[in-house]
């Protein structure tokens, strides 16, 4: 790799003579600017405005328009000479903890590497310091014509130097998030970590790619054959309401384990115990079963007497025609019962 910048770390009286190297790349397909018409190219061209002329590369340096309108002129020298601190040097300023720096603020990273052997071993120290303690370093550089903040960490035994934006630049996200109180039940906080741990098993970083370029090459690859380029689906719909989200829930836990090659009939025991987690809107109070049979079944037993209890009980003893057959045979000893009276009566008279 080639050296992007040159110079040295810097911290207390420690010095780190060091080299920077581009720690990333895209791989954008590169597309022209045409004319629809004919297919030929569209080129910028550099003009004066005052001449009217184009203008080669080698003519243009940067200028500065002053309140006045006047063109305050700067050469490449004058912004390399620039009465920076950090021109040369990455002055670190604190060693704080990771989670200090937002990762919104990173900009560009790079790979910072030693320019000569005296350099091995206080690099070794530094990085080893930021292993051990879990920080990184706050620092300063000046590189392409800006100063920049700038984090060193430590990454796969490397020293990692992240140019980040300085906090001014971050906007506010006042406004961005939905205001008001948004009521979360305990059932849908559940089903959601378990998406979210469903999601993460076996989840590997560097297997992912950019499937736009793909497609982008396809489509390329078709015309070159002349040939129809292939299509996608139609997107799902955005902005719609989520009408049950308790259900979309369920829903992508099991399409995220069918996708695993899971069966749908696993972890239900999981989800039966996450849908019967006590709701904030369940509050009233349920009368038990056996109760409201009991209040049913006591009107019946005042009325009947000792022969409806026999009655009653000869369901549970003996089913329905035992039940007939009691019936009958307390009958019939009611009648004798009454006819020995009436017999009674009639001899005392």
């Amino acid at each position: 790799m080639r050296a992007t910048w040159k110079g040295a770390i810097s911290f207390g009286l420690v010095t780190i003579p060091v080299q920077l190297f581009t720690a990333t790349e895209e791989h954008d397909i590169p597309l022209r600017q045409v004319h629809e018409k004919d297919g030929s190219r569209v080129r910028m061209r550099r003009v004066c405005e005052a001449e009217d002329t184009e203008i080669s590369y080698q003519e243009i340096t940067k200028g500065y328009e002053a309140p006045d309108g006047s063109m305050i002129m700067l050469s490449d020298e004058d912004l390399a000479e620039l009465p920076l601190p950090s021109r040369k040097l990455i002055d670190v300023l604190a060693f704080v903890d990771a989670e200090t720096i937002d990762p919104l603020m990173f900009s560009k990273a790079y790979y910072v590497g030693t320019s000569d052997r005296a350099a091995e071993k206080p690099y070794a120290l530094l990085k080893e310091a930021l292993t051990e303690s879990g920080q990184i370093a706050v620092t300063k550089i000046a590189i392409r014509s800006r100063e920049s903040l700038a984090v060193l960490r430590v990454h796969e035994d490397t020293l990692v130097l992240h140019t980040c934006l300085w906090p001014d630049e971050v906007r506010p996200a006042a406004g961005v998030a939905p205001e008001g109180d948004v009521q979360i039940r305990p059932q849908e906080l559940q089903m959601a970590k378990s998406l979210m741990d469903m999601l993460s098993q076996d989840f590997d970083l560097s297997a992912l790619h950019d499937e736009y370029q793909e497609a982008l090459q396809q489509v390329i690859e078709a015309r070159l054959q002349g040939v129809e380029p292939p299509h996608g689906a139609e997107a799902a719909p955005t902005g719609g309401k989520v009408i049950d989200l308790m259900a979309a829930l369920e829903n992508s836990v099991r399409a995220a384990r069918e996708s695993r090659g899971e069966q749908a009939g696993e972890d239900e025991e999981t989800d039966a115990e996450v849908r019967t987690l006590p709701s904030r809107k369940s509050t009233a109070k349920k009368v038990p079963a056996k109760k409201t049979a009991s209040k049913k079944a006591t009107p019946a037993r005042r009325t009947t007497g000792a022969a409806a209890k026999k009655t009653a009980a000869a369901p549970k003893e003996s089913g329905g025609e035992k039940t007939s057959t009691a019936a009958k045979g307390a009958r019939k000893s009611a009648a004798k019962k009454t006819a020995a009276k009436k017999a009674t009566k009639r001899a005392s008279a």
